[in-house]
């Protein structure tokens, strides 16, 4: 409460007291602190399917938030699905599918990716950070109208694309030094290809950089097979397909140093790529025995001390995501499958449409009639996103992710449009900035 609200006790002065001018300045501090946008939009709840609630603000979740959002991922059985998006259009579909679906969600841009969000003939080599940047300030300008957690994410860096890693954050930097919070809110190193002590030293040398915008880590140890964005695995000795539990926890120890705030792709059996399901082996009961490791060696209360995600879970069985989730997988990233769903709409739209889509006039009611409401590129996107939201809601179910968050859908209105609000330039915020700059 505003402290110069509070009623006082009888006998005492109704003017506040410095103590309280002083809780009052901090409270104030902490207001300004907490709100993401200029006015406090009001809010109307939609109805979801459990009682699993996570309490986090909507829109883009970083720092405390994104730690508290995956815990709780973590403690009640849930994975947040995690989407590659290519354009405004698949993110509006995916963030429209996690308000349908009253679900956190997490959007990520590849390296190729994000090349394609800036165009393709744009030959700059910066084009792939700049393109993933353009995408996540769509989403950061977007997400409070569909009133749900979104987690913005980088997918797999290598270690030939760490410039692409690098401009990325030295975006995450400046947005930081305007706002206080990082414009992404995670992003990922797979150095899997790599030996693992240059790749857990790469990661350790990011993740330093990292934790003093609060930002998330996720990394890779074990090689995930097949091939996704230009990135070929596919004739990689099987072996390398299993994580060990000595090497997961070689990885907890270094990063657990740094921070709290990473997580670990541990390879079992993940294949990108779609295939028949018991086409692939997955083992998701190893990860199980990673969170039996680290739990003995941790000497920790917890059964899952470890963040867990999977990749390449096309082709996966219901009951293997279910195990894997069981076993602390927090995030699965999913890429092919609404690949698919986002052309098999627009495949049966033009099916259904062919005639009209021959020319922009004549058609089966008449040779001098017009097509435009067929061909305008409104119509037939509209026809792939619906496609994509109704393929992404089923990644929710399966991951138990649906219903774990309340939807606040903001009233008409009542959003700023430029809903970017600079950080506290106060003396408070000059001092916190400074901490900043010298590693706190």
């Amino acid at each position: 409460k505003d402290p110069l609200q509070i009623q006082p006790e009888p006998g005492r002065p109704s003017h506040p007291e410095p103590g309280a001018l002083l809780v009052r300045l901090l409270f104030a501090h902490f207001q300004q602190t907490q709100q993401s946008f200029a006015v406090s939009p009001s809010f109307h709840l939609s109805t979801p399917n459990t009682s699993i609630m996570c309490d986090v603000p909507p829109g883009v979740v970083t720092g405390d938030n994104l730690l508290k959002l995956l815990q709780h991922a973590k403690d009640n059985g849930y994975a947040i699905p995690a989407f590659n998006c290519t354009s405004s259009s698949t993110c509006n579909a995916v963030l429209e599918a996690a308000k349908k679906n009253n679900s956190p969600v997490m959007i990520q841009a590849s390296n190729g990716g994000g090349a394609f969000y800036a165009g393709k003939s744009c030959k700059d080599p910066n084009a792939a950070a700049a393109g993933s940047v353009a995408m996540a300030l769509h989403v950061r300008a977007v997400a409070p109208y569909y009133g749900v957690p979104v987690v913005l994410h980088s997918d797999h860096c290598a270690k030939k694309l760490l410039p692409w890693f690098d401009k990325m954050l030295e975006a995450d930097e400046e947005y930081f030094t305007q706002y206080g919070e990082p414009l992404f809110s995670s992003h990922m190193l797979d150095l899997s290809e790599e030996p693992d002590e240059e790749n857990i030293a790469i990661c350790e040398k990011y993740f330093q950089r990292m934790v003093r915008m609060k930002m998330w880590l996720e990394m890779e140890i074990g090689i995930t097979g097949g091939e996704e964005d230009g990135v070929s695995n596919e004739d990689v000795d099987p072996e390398k397909l299993y994580t060990t539990p000595e090497q997961v926890w070689s990885v907890y120890e270094a990063l657990s140093k740094i921070g709290d705030m990473f997580s670990i792709a541990a390879a079992f059996g993940n294949v990108h790529g779609v295939y028949k399901p018991g086409n692939v082996s997955l083992q998701p009961e190893r990860l199980g025995k990673h969170q039996a490791f680290a739990k003995e060696k941790l000497s920790s209360e917890s059964d899952k001390p470890i963040f867990l995600v999977m990749h390449g879970g096309s082709g996966s069985t219901d009951e293997e995501i279910a195990l894997a989730v069981k076993n602390g997988v927090v995030k699965m990233n999913i890429d092919t499958d609404t690949q698919w769903a986002y052309w098999d709409g627009l495949r049966a739209f033009e099916a259904e449409n062919h005639d009209y889509l021959q020319g922009q006039i004549g058609n089966p009611t008449g040779a001098d009639k017009p097509n435009k409401k067929k061909y305008d590129p409104r119509v037939w996107i509209r026809k792939a996103e619906e496609s994509l939201v109704e393929r992404a809601g089923v990644s929710m179910e399966k991951l138990s992710s649906k219903g774990s968050y309340e939807a606040k859908v903001p009233e008409a209105g009542t959003l700023p449009i430029y809903g970017f609000k600079p950080k506290d330039k106060s003396p408070v915020g000059a001092i916190k900035e400074a901490m900043h700059k010298i590693g706190f």
